[in-house]
């Protein structure tokens, strides 16, 4: 930020901060798996930080809606279910559709090129084995997008769903041939916008999170299909009267 004196003041990141950091990032990568609890105690003790200082920043993360935190059981990483997913995938559809086509209308040379150096980090990072700088460069694209669409609300909109959007990529990635083609399909968009196609960069937008979609369900419907077989080999416990897994 620029001083009246013309120097350049940067306010450093606050303890609470780095720890949401962390936190959002062990999430993201998968190092904190959805539906595991995190344990206030334990967490102080690794990051050497006050129970305070964490619960801030537990607040954050449950408005960002990655965590829950329930009475008498502690803050949680949210499971999506499918539902969610779909809910989710609907909503990027409208807005991402949205602005992919008021960014081919609107967008000026300088707006062009902003977004072609962002795709050009996508590809950078794709060659890599950094998921959480995929992720971050996969963000920056769709942040060039949205304020190239000059659209105040849908950026308003935004901010809550950004977190859910990332931890969804984050379990689309996990398919290993899922990445070439997300980035052809981001090749495909940007030439659209590129010839100011506003019809066809929205197409392209929706086909790209229509595929995203059928991906991230695929490997939702193979984590519960895993989780559900762990539980049922789990040895029963004599005198519970269970038959078998709840259904």
């Amino acid at each position: 930020m620029a001083t009246p004196t013309g120097a350049i003041f940067e306010k450093p990141a606050t303890l609470r901060t780095r720890v949401e950091e962390f936190l959002r990032a062990s999430i993201m990568d998968g190092r904190i798996k959805g539906g595991e609890r995190l344990r206030e105690l334990e967490l102080c003790e690794q990051l050497g930080i006050s129970r305070s200082t964490l619960r801030e920043a537990l607040r954050t993360l449950e408005a960002e809606r990655l965590i829950s935190i329930e009475p008498h059981r502690g803050p949680t990483v949210v499971r999506i279910t499918e539902k969610a997913a779909r809910d989710l995938y609907a909503l990027r559809a409208l807005l991402e559709g949205y602005a992919a086509h008021e960014f081919a209308r609107l967008a000026d040379d300088a707006d062009i090129e902003r977004l072609r150096k962002a795709v050009d980090a996508l590809h950078r990072q794709s060659k890599g084995s950094n998921k959480a700088a995929l992720l971050a460069a996969k963000r920056d694209f769709y942040d060039v997008l949205l304020s190239g669409c000059d659209n105040d609300l849908v950026k308003d909109m935004l901010p809550g769903l950004l977190s859910r959007i990332n931890l969804l990529r984050a379990t689309s990635f996990a398919r290993s041939d899922r990445l070439p083609e997300s980035l052809a399909e981001i090749d495909h968009l940007f030439e659209r916008i590129r010839a100011r196609d506003p019809q066809g960069a929205q197409e392209a937008a929706r086909s790209h999170i229509v595929n995203a979609e059928r991906t991230a369900l695929e490997v939702l419907r193979r984590q519960q299909e895993e989780t559900q077989g762990s539980e049922g080999d789990r040895p029963r416990t004599e005198g519970r009267g269970s038959a078998g897994p709840a259904g």
